[in-house]
């Protein structure tokens, strides 16, 4: 570990004996050591420091060193973090490691076992930039547009302001939610969330204030609603525009006034918490259809973010792609296959209205049906000729309008049935019922790039 070392290291356990054994054999390596006895110590030097690489212990008084991993991985992407245990099991590795340790470690463990995990650790992330690839939880990429809407992310969630997350479905609301949440001071406390289209309208309130016993039939006890069991921490109102009409003044005053009162209750409960509201519809297109209060809508637009669509960072899908069969695969007990430059290269040449949720569900299928060590574009050319990815039948393309020459309308068709096929020209040919030679000369003709569509 000399070198290319990294200037410091932060070890985290809270056995004495072994941080001061790691530390003299970091120290005689020529590393700079910072120790730490719990969860919350190590999360405030890591918030003073900078550290290239965390080593942690995981079952700590304090906290989980899991849990410490994922928040030391999304408030600082670049950091390296080792887990050790000498409780360890293989799901339990597994999961690590989808969540973003680099290795885990079964304790006793030899210093030269562990030394060699921390070179082969550090020589993988000196090949990475650190602003390459972002990883909380899902929210996986390097596109600038991701990239930029993380940062404004981490700026808003060193407030205690509420947030407002308009984005299309599935491009990962409630993960920008979550990520807010573990780069906040509130890391500590609860996240509770509540989607508000999946309550019925009659159990909602309950759902959101609580009730006291006898508020209405059935209620035998009395709950605690969501916003009191937030205490502390973050609550996120999945889409926020199914909320009733007539449940929003009492929201509304809720976050006015950060207090709320039970049904069936004449007391007010104080509560301190962050709201953060997500949306897949524009809250100020309701305001103005008289579906949304305006009132409400101003008080949860403090700060607005987004999230772009997975079409506006097609730099990202391969990544994401990888990063699902590894998971799947994981979850299946078995070995991730490796996906070709044909797939990916198929992958991103599709529209994704779905975002990253239809990519995980399309690879889940992919890596669940195939036994293939390897994914090509013959199975992703199977998985698109099948009835839920082609367009109905007469239906037309956003770009097609009233007026658009014959020429258009066939090179859209052409473009279109190429996608369709993963950019295989001999299964084009075979649904538009024309020859390859055809397929060839219109691809030339429409340049269309060859390349593309190999």
């Amino acid at each position: 570990m000399t070198g290319a070392a990294p200037q410091s290291v932060l070890l985290v356990d809270d056995e004495p004996g072994m941080r001061m054994a790691l530390k003299a054999n970091f120290q005689r390596e020529g590393w700079r050591v910072e120790t730490a006895c719990g969860a919350s110590d190590a999360l405030q030097k890591v918030q003073a420091d900078s550290f290239p690489l965390v080593i942690t212990d995981v079952r700590m008084p304090d906290g989980d060193g899991l849990q410490l991993m994922r928040t030391v991985r999304s408030t600082h992407p670049s950091t390296a973090v080792i887990v050790l245990t000498a409780f360890g099991s293989v799901p339990e590795a597994v999961q690590a490691i989808q969540d973003g340790a680099c290795d885990y470690l079964t304790k006793p463990i030899s210093f030269e076992q562990l030394q060699s995990s921390v070179s082969r650790v550090m020589q993988s992330a000196s090949r990475t930039s650190p602003k390459a690839l972002v990883r909380s939880g899902a929210i996986i990429g390097s596109a600038p547009a991701l990239l930029k809407a993380l940062d404004r992310a981490r700026h808003a969630a060193k407030t205690n302001a509420d947030v407002l997350i308009e984005a299309e479905s599935g491009t990962g609301k409630e993960l920008l939610a979550r990520f807010i949440h573990e780069n906040s001071s509130r890391r500590q406390k609860p996240f509770i969330a509540v989607n508000c289209a999946a309550v019925p309208e009659h159990l909602l309130e309950s759902e959101l204030f609580g009730h006291v016993r006898g508020a209405y039939t059935g209620a035998t006890t009395s709950k605690a609603g969501k916003f009191e069991l937030a205490e502390g921490g973050t609550l996120l109102l999945d889409e926020i525009g199914e909320m009733p009409v007539n449940l929003q003044p009492k929201l509304l005053r809720a976050l006015q006034e950060r207090q709320v009162e039970r049904l069936g209750d004449t007391r007010t409960t104080p509560v301190n918490i962050r709201v953060v509201a997500t949306t897949n519809v524009s809250l100020q297109r309701m305001v103005e259809e008289g579906k949304f209060r305006a009132d409400l809508y101003y008080r949860l637009n403090v700060i607005p973010l987004s999230l772009p669509a997975l079409r506006e960072r097609r730099e990202d899908i391969s990544e994401l792609a990888e990063y699902f069969a590894q998971e799947f695969a994981g979850k299946a007990n078995r070995p991730a296959p490796a996906l070709d430059d044909e797939f990916k290269a198929g992958l991103q040449r599709l529209s994704w209205p779905g975002n990253v949720r239809e990519l995980a569900n399309f690879m889940q299928r992919i890596v669940t049906l195939t036994e293939a060590e390897e994914i090509g574009s013959e199975h992703l050319t199977a998985e698109l000729s099948r009835t839920e990815y082609q367009k109905p039948a007469g239906a037309i393309p956003a770009s097609v309008r009233p007026g658009t020459s014959i020429r258009e309308l066939q090179r859209h068709l052409l473009e279109a049935t190429l996608d369709v096929t993963g950019g295989n020209r001999t299964r084009a040919a075979e649904m538009l019922g024309v020859s390859l030679r055809t397929i060839r000369n219109k691809i030339r003709e429409y340049g269309l790039p060859p390349r593309r569509y190999a």
